[in-house]
């Protein structure tokens, strides 16, 4: 996994202590490089199962109780549940996909945004947390030239790592694709 773990961009959104001065920025600014960096020149339904079996063999390999799934529209290309996962990944499956859908963004990159303005985005009456969820592990699969035209969910880790390991994977992927 890609980390940058240094001071300046250890910004934990999982904790509610202090938090060193400009990590937030840091974190936002990296998750923007991320999205101008992913984009696709295509993005089939083989594509979406390479992708998916990536992430399974990642999860494996790694023995992490992740559930993972790549929903395009309505429809679920992949979906699996590794050794570990429980139900509760589906529920955060489902919250952090329409999160990422509705705002064609990362969902990390949503609860930061609202942090940057000095809140949470839980706290706005109009965000039902019933439907949505902005914590990490939801990427928009970004065509270049098209935009977000599905999305890759993990579940299982804290939400930093969720997202990471999806950034991870579709790196690989488009490595993948690259004429080479």
């Amino acid at each position: 996994m890609t980390t940058d773990s240094s001071p300046l961009t250890a910004f934990d959104p999982d904790s509610d202590d202090a938090q060193p001065a400009g990590a937030l920025e840091a974190l936002v600014a990296r998750i923007d490089g991320e999205i101008r960096e992913l984009q696709f020149p295509h993005f089939t339904k083989d594509d979406s199962l390479n992708l998916g079996l990536l992430l399974v063999e990642l999860g494996k390999s790694r023995r992490l109780p992740i559930a993972i799934d790549i929903t395009k529209g309505d429809q679920v290309l992949f979906h699996v549940a590794l050794d570990g996962a429980t139900p509760d990944n589906e529920h955060w499956i489902r919250a952090k996909q329409r999160t990422a859908a509705r705002y064609e963004i990362p969902s990390l990159l949503v609860g930061l945004r609202a942090r940057l303005g000095g809140g949470r985005i839980e706290d706005q009456g109009w965000y039902d947390e019933t439907v949505y969820a902005a914590h990490g592990g939801c990427f928009p699969v970004y065509v270049a030239g098209v935009g977000a035209v599905a999305t890759v969910t993990v579940s299982g880790l804290p939400q930093q790592q969720d997202h990471d390991l999806v950034v991870e994977a579709l790196r690989e992927i488009l490595e993948s694709m690259r004429p080479g």
